[in-house]
Parts: C-alpha cells; sequence; structure tokens
C-alpha cells in the first residue's frame, strides 16, 4: 500500500548530486512530491530532504541505492511519527482586501500567518505549518482575490538523539579502521 516517506540523506557539498539521487526516482518510476536541500550544522556537508509516495517496500529499496552513491554519506528512511517537519508558504494578495474592511487581518491572525511586506498593490503573507494547513489558508484566500502562492518543500528533523556531528565522525573512524585493517 502507497503511503507518504520522508528520506533524510546527508552528502558532501558536491556539484551533480542532485542529478544522481533524481535518477533513481525516475528508474523506479517514483515520483518526487517534495524536495528541500539545505546545509548542515556541519560545514560542507548537505541534507536533502526528500518526500515519496510509494511502498514501504519500493522506499527501503531507494535508500538503499541512494547509499551507493559515492558522495552520500548516509541516507535514511522515517515515518511521519518519527521525525518533526515543517513546510513554508508564502501567500500574494492584493492589498485592496485589507482597504475593504474584510476580516482579512483576523484570517491572518487565526491561522498563524504573518504579514511579510506590504506594497502598495499588495501584501506579501507568510505561514508556516503542516501542508494541510498552509492549503488551509490558501483555500480562504482564494475567493478574496489571490495572486500567487508558493509552497515549500518540507524541511524534516529526525526525533532521534543522534547529532549529525558524531554520525560523520563515526563514518571517518570507521573508514579509517577499514583502511588499517586493509593495510594491516
Amino acid at each position: 500500500m502507497d503511503k507518504q516517506h520522508t528520506l533524510s540523506v546527508l552528502t558532501e557539498d558536491k556539484a551533480g548530486l542532485l542529478n544522481q539521487i533524481t535518477i533513481i526516482f525516475t528508474r523506479r518510476k517514483i515520483n518526487i512530491d517534495s524536495l528541500n536541500v539545505s546545509s548542515t550544522e556541519v560545514a560542507g556537508i548537505s541534507r536533502f530532504t526528500i518526500v515519496v509516495t510509494c511502498t514501504q517496500d519500493e522506499a527501503e529499496k531507494t535508500v538503499k541505492q541512494i547509499r551507493k552513491i559515492v558522495d552520500v554519506l548516509g541516507a535514511f528512511l522515517y515515518n511521519e511519527d518519527q521525525i518533526y517537519y515543517q513546510e513554508i508558504a508564502l501567500y500574494k494578495v492584493p492589498t485592496s482586501v485589507f482597504l475593504n474592511g474584510q476580516s482579512i487581518e483576523k484570517l491572518v491572525r487565526e491561522n498563524g500567518a504573518r504579514i511579510l511586506v506590504i506594497e502598495e498593490d499588495h501584501i506579501i503573507l507568510e505561514k508556516t505549518g503542516l501542508k494541510d494547513e498552509t492549503h488551509d489558508l490558501y483555500e480562504k484566500l482564494v475567493p478574496l482575490g489571490l495572486l500567487e502562492f508558493v509552497r515549500s518543500g518540507r524541511v524534516a528533523l529526525s526525533k532521534s538523539k543522534r547529532k549529525t556531528e558524531e554520525y560523520i565522525k563515526e563514518l571517518e573512524n570507521s573508514k579509517e579502521n577499514l583502511l588499517d585493517i586493509r593495510n594491516f
């Protein structure tokens, strides 16, 4: 049965990695629902957060394939209850919506959004939350003349106590021990 999975992939900052990783999904005919790439707390290390909808078996096999890429330091598969996650959404609405005495200010407050920019002809609203929450505000703004909408990919951190820096050090130590054994 298909369900949503979150993959977290730690990599070295190298050009071309995005292509190598996405090819794995393309070959398996798995659509990427959301993709976010960012730096981590460790210099030179990036984190790919990838959301896909597929079977557990397909997700596990995909993670195993990603781990084989040389510049991938680690790839992890998480269920929704194993991570903390959020998305950010931006909404452009006409300034006239505020001037017409409509209850948009109340709508902004009730939905935990904030006003990011006020221009003469438009206002930019920002909402951070789960996909359902950002989509709910979208649905409420459409009848008010929503001009533009964009939502980021998921950003996520695991609930595990493992620190990225410690994981990288463990990898380095295991590689050194492997080299020592081979040179013995």
